[in-house]
């Protein structure tokens, strides 16, 4: 296995369809197509759609929808994680088979006094449809460099545990899928929220299970409020106006650190996402931004200027 990637750049955005987009997934799509665009790379999307409990129905079309009208689609055919079950399969196949995965039947209750934290099986009942689990060595640490957060370390085994391939209930877990559509679909860089920082030593970990190269990565920032706490849910969740884009457009792109004045003027989507990729600068972006676009991210989500 090898950590060098190949180029040219290949980016992508990957939303799960449980509702509309918002201000913190348009801040993800702009940042990840911005930086491909910069590459002068390939910008991909894929439909992470393998929880149906949790999907919303018709929202993966709504969130096409909604990039279409900020003027981002696809550089290739939208991908559908739903319909690459045998990917999956095969991947999770060849982990068995190297005993780097294993079957667990421990639930969350099992669980709850080592914190949801699986080091070996303490299952209760023998009879329970079985989890399949990344078998994670004592002492494993894994660090990498972000390209926007700085080196990152984490000490998987006792802060993460045995990751979890494929549920109980027969779905897969977001863990294995990711990886294996990245290396499936020759992602180099994965661009997305800081939210999902935590989430990258063990799809690295799994990476080098598989034998898979390991892309670079750059976690976008995180909204936040003044006083450095993470932006509300119940904010971050409004939902924004597909009918008049230039707005949240605009805050987006003042999130990731470039000058709103820039793209003042611009009269179309297609006119701003021209000047915005020709002034994008990556060194302006932040590591986290303020509470001060929660403001303009209401008025933005009801169509204001």
């Amino acid at each position: 296995m090898s950590d060098n990637v190949p180029s040219p750049y290949r980016g992508r955005f990957a939303p799960s369809p449980t509702g509309r987009l918002h201000l913190g997934s348009l801040v993800a799509a702009l940042g990840s197509w911005l930086l491909a665009r910069h590459h002068h790379g390939t910008w991909l999307v894929r439909m992470e759609d393998l929880d149906p409990p949790r999907e919303v129905a018709g929202a993966a079309e709504m969130q096409l929808a909604t990039l279409a009208a900020f003027g981002m689609t696809s550089d290739e055919p939208v991908v559908r994680q739903s319909a690459r079950h045998d990917l999956y399969g095969n991947a999770l196949a060849r982990l068995l088979a190297s005993g780097n995965a294993f079957e667990c039947r421990c639930s969350r209750s099992d669980l709850a006094a080592a914190g949801g934290i699986h080091r070996h099986c303490v299952a209760s009942d023998p009879t329970r449809a079985p989890a399949i689990r990344l078998r994670v060595p004592d002492d494993t640490v894994v660090s990498f460099e972000d390209g926007l957060q700085g080196t990152v370390e984490q000490r998987v085994d006792r802060e993460v545990g045995d990751v979890v391939l494929r549920r109980a209930d027969g779905f897969w877990a977001y863990q294995l899928a990711v990886v294996v559509d990245d290396a499936d679909q020759g992602i180099t860089d994965i661009v997305r929220g800081a939210d999902l920082l935590d989430s990258t030593p063990r799809q690295i970990l799994l990476q080098r299970a598989l034998g898979l190269p390991t892309p670079r990565h750059l976690h976008l920032p995180l909204i936040v409020d003044a006083d450095g706490h993470k932006l509300s849910k119940s904010m971050a969740s409004l939902p924004i106006d597909d009918d008049a884009p230039l707005p949240a457009l605009r805050i987006a792109w003042q999130a990731l650190g470039q000058p709103v004045a820039v793209l003042d003027g611009a009269p179309t989507v297609a006119a701003a996402l021209r000047i915005a990729t020709r002034e994008f600068l990556p060194d302006r972006l932040p590591k986290v931004t303020s509470l001060t676009f929660a403001a303009a991210h209401n008025n933005a989500a009801a169509g204001a200027v």
